[in-house]
């Protein structure tokens, strides 16, 4: 896998602000490294928090092709090999697994990651049910949070995780702008 800067990311995210926060403001942005259970870098994830919505730009590979749950995990922690130290979805107003849940979603319940034939993916989604500020929904609270992707497919109705299988890749996010250079497909 190539090395480079996370410029699109961040060209993308900055051209969504509509000059209303500025790219630099780092308690409205957020990045993860993602890695595998060998502890290899894979790809990244980038948060911007605009207009009471998160936007989450990530860049993966090493994927099976098809589809991925990914979610928003509750602890900031990213223990190898199966990635369980990240505890369950982020849901700090206690809802039901799922979008298409009547009782739900999980504040971290996000649409699925598609991986392309060569396992690679590109994937954005905006959710308004987290912030990167201050307040109940925030990611940032007392253990942090995480991105997860797993195996297979989320259902988006089974509680609590939509029998999305296995994770693996997991980051940690990380308070502020992107800091150096992060792996990109």
């Amino acid at each position: 896998m190539r090395r480079t800067g996370i410029v699109a990311a961040a060209a993308l995210l900055a051209g969504c602000a509509g000059g209303r926060t500025s790219t630099s403001d780092p308690s409205r942005m957020a990045w993860a490294e993602l890695r595998d259970p060998n502890g290899e870098s894979v790809g990244s994830a980038v948060l911007r928090e605009e207009g009471g919505q998160v936007r989450l730009v990530v860049h993966a590979s090493g994927l099976t092709p098809g589809r991925h749950g990914i979610h928003v995990h509750a602890v900031g922690r990213c223990e190898p090999p199966g990635f369980q130290s990240a505890g369950g979805h982020f849901n700090p107003l206690g809802k039901q697994h799922g979008l298409e849940s009547a009782t739900g979603p999980h504040a971290g319940d996000l649409p699925d990651l598609e991986a392309d034939a060569r396992g690679r993916a590109e994937y954005v989604a905006v959710t308004p049910r987290l912030t990167l500020g201050p307040g109940p929904t925030s990611i940032f609270d007392a253990d942090g949070s995480a991105i997860v992707i797993h195996a297979a497919a989320d259902d988006q109705r089974t509680d609590p995780s939509g029998n999305s299988g296995n994770r693996i890749l997991c980051g940690v996010i990380v308070a502020g702008p992107v800091s150096g250079l992060l792996p990109r497909p």
